[in-house]
Formats: C-alpha cells, structure tokens, sequence
C-alpha cells in the first residue's frame, strides 16, 4: 500500500481518518466501525463493501 494515497484517504461517510490493517489487507474507520477491504493494492471505499466491526473487535 502506497504511504502517500494512505495520506490523502479519508472514510467516505464520516471523512474521518483511516487506520491501516496490514495483516487483515483493510483500512479502519474507528468512529464509524467500518472495515474497507483493500483488493490487489486497490482500497475498495465503498459503504456497501466495507465489513461491521463487532463491538468485541479491537480497533
């Protein structure tokens, strides 16, 4: 992943920041507890695509 495009991505409903899981190949949204997938080096910033974070899940 890119460091510089982690920059500049922001979540795209709450424009907050992201948190980049390396192990897990996703982007974090901690207000939001969203999880966006990243497929083939390509971060997949769509609402419907992103995984619910279960309230037990560490972020």
């Amino acid at each position: 992943m890119d460091p510089k495009l982690l920059d500049i991505l922001v979540c795209p409903l709450c424009k907050g920041p992201l948190v980049y899981k390396k192990t897990e190949l996703e982007l974090i949204c901690k207000p939001d507890r969203l999880a966006y997938p990243i497929k083939d080096d390509i971060p997949v910033m769509l609402e419907e695509e992103a995984r619910k974070l279960p309230p037990e899940e560490e972020v």
